[in-house]
């Protein structure tokens, strides 16, 4: 099995260090295998799409303004 480091705060750090009985490791590899399935789940829903990212990022900015309006900012 592969091996992956990654950074954390100095925070994290020490809660991390306050509870050496949890397996660490096996929390951060089931957060990323959820992450991993929305993700694939998402490529799947989108594989047919054919918008633009353009096209995302301009709706995206209507539905922003429209909010925004709505909260009279």
């Amino acid at each position: 099995m592969p091996n992956l480091t990654i950074s954390v705060s100095e925070q994290l750090y020490k809660t991390i260090k306050q509870h050496k009985q949890i397996r660490w490791s096996e929390v951060a590899r089931r957060a990323m295998a959820i992450y991993a399935q929305k993700l694939a789940m998402l490529d799947k829903l989108t594989a047919k799409s054919e918008l633009t990212e353009e096209d995302a990022i301009r709706i995206g900015k209507k539905i922003k303004r429209g909010i925004a309006r709505r909260h009279g900012l």
